[in-house]
Order: structure tokens, then sequence, then C-alpha cells
């Protein structure tokens, strides 16, 4: 068996995959330190989860897992991983979509110029299908196919529903449009229902994960920590074994405009822009940021019983880490601190994205009794 095949022989190896999402945490390293820090039935915090890596990495591992998402993108992703519909309801879902996307079919042609050159008009149809049809914030069925359709909105053609592109980004609409037609790229002619259906079909090929009752919520953590006792069954003051979490870098990239496209699919606005409110930009001013890691971190201290671990992954340059140490031993002056060196090896993601500037790599921080 090849290592491709091996990665993939389990429902729960071919779920955690869902969602090409920017900085997340790689599944075995998620793996590994929940194994390390916690016990079965443990509660696992992740006030700033991403796609619900950890999350989830916690509900196939027997433990419960509880995290906060801002991103509705992400929060579809790990929402999906956590509690997936069966696969005839979706496949089901995706073909009443289909059936009713003729219906806009002048939608498709009032659509900004990006969506001509990035999308077939059967596929464009479908799409505005999808948004409006699916209730993706509270029925299984909607979220899981909406999750499935953001993993295939874009990304290498003829392996996404789009023109060429990156997966994990979304490109400047002008940018694209240059580009494409430096190259001569027209939409590629795509059956969307038969697309679907066999990256589907592979998903729920080993069936579904096995999972220990868990929940990502959308929004604000520094909003929803202090709710979580009331909202939430399984987390009370002082019940939680590990805060296992990776902020947003200051300064690095803005996770909403990065995912302009798909937040488009989940209703947004057909552009890209940036200036979507509190903590939605590219935490670039150091009051907020400063701001924005201390409230998070002193609510979730609230939550965390007396020999909790603390695992924070953060990036290395200086003021992301020295205000991120500054902050955790303020909040648990009673803890250990140790710390592991993450270098880089080879270009990051952001050297995709056009900074091609050497990056210092990435450090964690272990807060332990």
């Amino acid at each position: 068996m090849t290592n491709v095949a091996r990665r993939y022989n389990t429902a729960e190896s071919r779920w955690a995959g869902v969602g090409p999402y920017y900085a997340m945490f790689p599944v075995e390293f998620a793996d590994s330190i929940i194994r390390k820090f916690t016990d079965p039935n443990d509660i696992v915090l992740d006030p700033f989860a991403g796609r619900g890596t950890a999350v989830y990495s916690a509900a196939i591992q027997g433990r419960i897992g509880v995290g906060i998402e801002l991103n509705p993108v992400g929060w579809v992703y790990g929402q999906a991983k956590l509690s997936p519909a069966k696969y005839e309801d979706v496949i089901a879902r995706i073909e009443d979509i289909a059936e009713m996307a003729p219906m806009y079919s002048k939608e498709a042609e009032n659509l900004p110029v990006f969506f001509k050159h990035c999308f077939s008009p059967i596929v464009r149809e479908f799409l505005l299908s999808a948004r409006s049809q699916l209730g993706w914030s509270t029925q299984s069925v909607d979220w899981t196919a909406m999750a499935l359709l953001l993993v295939y909105l874009h990304g290498k053609r003829g392996a996404s529903l789009s023109n060429q592109m990156m997966q994990t980004k979304s490109m400047s609409p002008q940018y694209a449009i240059d580009w494409w037609e430096a190259r001569d790229l027209t939409p590629p002619d795509i059956d969307p229902v038969e697309f679907m259906r066999k990256r589907i079909g592979w998903r729920y090929a080993k069936g579904l994960p096995t999972i220990c009752a868990s929940e990502i919520y959308l929004g604000d953590c520094t909003e929803l920590i202090s709710q979580l006792p009331i909202s939430n069954s399984f987390i009370d003051v002082e019940s939680v074994s590990l805060l296992f979490t990776s902020p947003p870098y200051y300064g690095v990239t803005n996770y909403h405009y990065d995912q302009w496209l798909r937040l488009w699919l989940l209703g947004d606005l057909p552009i890209a822009y940036s200036g979507r409110g509190r903590y939605r930009g590219k935490f670039g001013n150091r009051e907020e940021y400063r701001n924005l890691l201390y409230r998070a971190f002193s609510q979730s201290s609230e939550l965390l019983k007396g020999d909790a671990v603390v695992y924070v992954r953060t990036d290395r340059r200086e003021f992301t880490y020295q205000v991120t140490i500054q902050i955790l031993e303020e909040i648990f002056p009673g803890k250990k601190r140790s710390m592991i060196g993450r270098p880089y090896h080879g270009n990051t993601q952001t050297h995709l994205f056009g900074d091609h500037t050497s990056k210092p790599g990435e450090i964690d921080l272990i807060l332990e009794p």
C-alpha cells in the first residue's frame, strides 16, 4: 500500500482533509498533541478553530472537542466533519440543486465578469442555485453539501469547478482575469452533478467517521467563550484539560479576503473586499491584536482545570512571538513554559501568494502545571 493510499484508508482520515484552508494545523500533528496531553473523555478547547482540525482530532480520538471560528468557511468545513449527513441525502440534495439551477440563468448572466471567466454557464447556474437553496448554517445535509462544494469550488483546472486557480486562496478577480486571458484559458465544460457525485463518492467510500460528541461555534471567540458554560452541555468552568490553538499571526493575511469567492457561495457579495469588521482584517493594528489575544486567553483560562495544558502555535517574528509570550505568562503565571521551534523548510504558503521574504518560522509554546 502506498503512503497516499494508507493516508486515506479510513473514514476518519478521508473526512479529516475536508477543507483547503490557509495556515491550518497538520492533521498528524494535531492527533499527536491530543494523544500526548489528554485522556479519553477529556475536553479540548480551540478558540481559533480554523477548519476545525483540533476539534475533529479530539472527536475521533474519544475526546470532546469544542471550538469557535469567526470565518464561516472554516466553520462549515468543521461542522461537516463533526456532523456529516448520509451519502444518499447529500447526493439527492446536489441533484435538487441542479434541477432548480435553470431558474438562475438570468442571474448567472448578470454576475461580474470574473465569474464568466471562472465558471461555465451551467456551473454558474448550479452555484447560484446552491447559494440560494442550501441552509448551510442549520441543516446537516446542507452544511455537508456546502462544505464539499466549497472544497471543489476553485482549484486546479479539471480537478475543480473553476478555471485554473489556487485551491487554498481565492485570487484577486482582475489578477485572475488577466492571467487567464494571457494564457487563453476558458472555463472548463463540466457537468457539476457528475463532477460532485464522483468526489462525494470518494469521500464516503470508507463510510462516516466515528465521532465523540463535539461542537464548533460560528462567531467571535472573544464574545462566545464566556457563553460556553451556558450554551454547551459538555463544558463548564474548570472543565477543559487542553487549550490547543493557533491564533492568527500579526499582519500576515486577511482570512476573509483570501476566501472571498467561497464566502460569496455562502451568501456574501460577489466581490473581493477587505473591510469586514473587527478581527476580519489582516490583524495589522498592534493594540487590537494584543487585545484579541488577551481577551481570548483570559476568557479561556476560566474554563481550564488547574492541571490543564496550554499549547499554542504562533509566529516566530518578534512582535507576534513576544506579545503572545507576555500574555500567556500574565494569564497563566503558575505554569512552566517550554518551547519547540518549528522552522520553515522550503517556501511557505505566503510565497505562493506573492510574499517572497524570508520567514523565521513558527514556534510552539507549551505551558504545563
